[in-house]
């Protein structure tokens, strides 16, 4: 069970104040990457209560949270429950000016933390891994590969990432993997210019299967790392593009 997704979706929450606001974010976090499916029931609410280690009225209020912002509806009857409807994919405007507002110093920021939680998790995942953990991974490639839309490709991505968190065996790696895909993994595939290659990308995710395989840890962080390093100068180039047009337009 633990070395799954789900596991680190519906882990207990931590104590302290602000809880219905950590189980909104949690369960939005895992709608928005694919985790959760559109159309997917989630468990009954004692259940998932239980598993966040909330009380029914903590739940229930960000169930309701949820609702508003249209990520689960509630069914009444029979075969009813609550069921998650996945979000529309954010406008390219809306991501560029995310993107505009985060500075060259926080996009490095953000992909040197990108690059120790993913080295690390494929580094262990070569030791840890079992056949039918390599074999999802193997699924998610080749949903990546098949898919026809940015966001198709985006989630693909975001849960091969996640995936091999969840194959080195940690809850607490695979939850800063789903952190980090809810934060930037949306930018990572904004297009500009030269759009980014998806078999680039496959071929890229294949190498480290490979390396996991192999058991070859060492060679497993090193592809990744250099994967996302490429990403991130990727993410400060195309940065530096929009902050140099707007500049161009002020004058």
């Amino acid at each position: 069970m633990h070395q799954l997704p789900g596991a680190a979706v519906f882990a207990p929450v931590d104590d302290g104040s602000g809880r219905v606001e950590v189980v909104v974010r949690r369960l939005a976090e895992a709608i928005a990457l694919g985790l959760i499916a559109d159309g997917d029931q989630l468990p009954a609410e004692l259940e998932l209560a239980a598993s966040l280690n909330v009380s029914t009225v903590t739940l229930r209020a960000a169930l309701a949270a949820l609702r508003e912002r249209g990520l689960v509806e509630t069914r009444r009857g029979r075969g009813g429950g609550t069921f998650v409807r996945g979000p529309a994919d954010p406008s390219t405007t809306r991501l560029r000016n995310r993107l505009r507002e985060l500075s060259s110093s926080e996009l490095r920021e953000i992909g040197d933390y990108r690059a120790a939680i993913a080295g690390a998790a494929a580094r262990l995942a070569a030791t840890r891994a079992s056949a039918d953990q390599v074999a999802r991974l193997h699924h998610v490639v080749d949903r990546l590969e098949a898919a026809t839309t940015v966001g198709e490709r985006r989630r693909a991505d975001g849960r091969f990432h996640i995936e091999v968190a969840a194959a080195a065996q940690s809850v607490r790696l695979t939850r800063a993997e789903i952190d980090i895909q809810s934060e930037v993994g949306e930018l990572l595939w904004l297009p500009y210019g030269e759009a980014v290659d998806p078999q680039e990308v496959v071929r890229s995710h294949r190498q480290v299967i490979d390396a996991i395989t192999a058991r070859q840890a060492d060679r497993a962080r090193t592809l990744t790392e250099e994967h996302l390093d490429r990403g991130t100068e990727r993410l400060m180039e195309f940065h530096w593009r929009l902050v140099t047009q707007d500049q161009r337009e002020w004058r």
